[in-house]
């Protein structure tokens, strides 16, 4: 059943009261999926591998980047510019030898989510942003499988398990039950506006994977129903406990559903054409005198990095100071990439009736790689 350095690895478990060896081998013959090998996914996947989860599959489709290293510790800065799945696979192989690491080097969507999931008994959300939350979920809802969430932001982090399927073969409550509806993108920004102190991912994270670990054994009791926040600054955590919705669409809907739901048009992601300038177009006006506002949508921490010298309105004071963005003139919005400055004008114009803002292609990374070499990135 195991090997003797199987028993050796795994001794502390083996000797734990109500786990013992018939625990450690539900973990060694459990796959798990991790979703996201970002500031989550590393402990998650870490923990995973050391505690001796016998398949752990990585889906991201990201490169590592220096500005991960502060919350990403499973890289170095020689992985810097690797596919994040390859790199996390290679460490935990030589961590753990005796797992097995299957790394997915591609986005998690409607076109490969069953395929993906299907192989797996349990599901970890270690995603960032709302369309893939609600595709994961309900992808887990119509595959029966457990959903276990985690999510950070500045100093506080959240913990649940969703579609958990108790002894009784009963499902728990999902992300839709708790969350029918998405929060607007200045209600709820990500990790790159807002900021998150380096050490919350691997608390939150590590408190997904002993999730994992309660729902493959059966020891302890999940956190099904109940929505954990953790407060790093204070130390406080609170449980809101919610249940079923009767009005869940998840509710006898069948596969199809996720190929009919719009998930960015759901989660307020805009998908009409929007009005854009590029970083070379955006160099002749400055180079030509034109008169236009240029607005930095980041954090000021970004701007004391490197700047194009906008006026800098980070995204989340834009609706308390709408009245600075002229109305008269070319207002050019940008942020690090485009992400940001794009929901920033969706907000405005479907809002405040703007009609003169245009969004920077690629922000200020595409300005770096086009224009100015030579500035520091980030």
């Amino acid at each position: 059943m195991f090997s003797q350095a199987e028993k050796e690895r795994y001794k502390r478990q083996f000797s734990l009261d109500n786990f013992g060896e018939h625990n450690q081998q539900k973990l060694k013959q459990a796959k798990v999926l991790v979703i996201g090998a970002g500031a989550l996914g590393c402990p998650v996947v870490t923990y995973l591998a050391a505690a001796g989860v016998g398949t752990i599959g990585i889906v991201d489709s990201d490169t590592v980047e220096l500005s991960n290293l502060h919350r990403q510790v499973l890289y170095t800065v020689d992985d810097i510019g690797r596919p994040k799945v390859m790199a996390a696979a290679s460490r935990l192989q030589r961590m753990n030898p005796e797992i097995t690491v299957a790394p997915y080097n591609e986005i998690f969507a409607p076109e490969n989510a069953f395929d993906l999931i299907r192989n797996y008994d349990v599901i970890i959300d270690g995603t960032d942003n709302f369309p893939t939350r609600y595709l994961i979920n309900d992808v887990c809802v119509l595959t029966g499988k457990t959903n276990v969430h985690g999510s950070v932001v500045r100093y506080a982090g959240t913990v649940s398990v969703f579609n958990y399927r108790d002894t009784s073969g009963d499902f728990g409550p999902n992300y839709r039950d708790l969350f029918p509806v998405p929060p607007r993108p200045e209600e709820a920004p990500s990790c790159a506006e807002a900021g998150v102190i380096g050490v919350l991912p691997s608390i939150i994270g590590s408190l997904q994977a002993m999730e994992a670990i309660k729902v493959i054994t059966g020891i302890g009791e999940p956190a099904s129903g109940k929505f954990i926040r953790y407060d790093a600054l204070t130390n406080k955590q609170e449980t809101l406990r919610f249940q079923k919705d009767p009005a869940n669409p998840l509710n006898d809907a069948s596969e199809n559903f996720i190929f009919e739901m719009n998930y960015p048009a759901f989660c307020h992601q805009r998908q009409t054409d929007m009005k854009s300038i590029s970083v070379t177009e955006l160099k002749e006006l400055m180079d030509n005198g034109n008169d236009f506002q240029l607005i930095d949508v980041r954090e000021p921490y970004e701007n004391d990095i490197c700047t194009l010298n906008g006026e800098l309105i980070p995204m989340g004071e834009v609706p308390a100071n709408v009245e600075k963005i002229d109305r008269t003139k070319q207002v050019v919005v940008h942020c690090r990439s485009g992400k940001r400055s794009a929901s920033i004008i969706d907000f405005l114009e479907q809002n405040y009736g703007f009609t003169n803002l245009y969004n920077l292609n690629g922000g200020i990374l595409a300005w770096i790689a086009e224009v100015d070499p030579s500035m520091e990135s980030y």
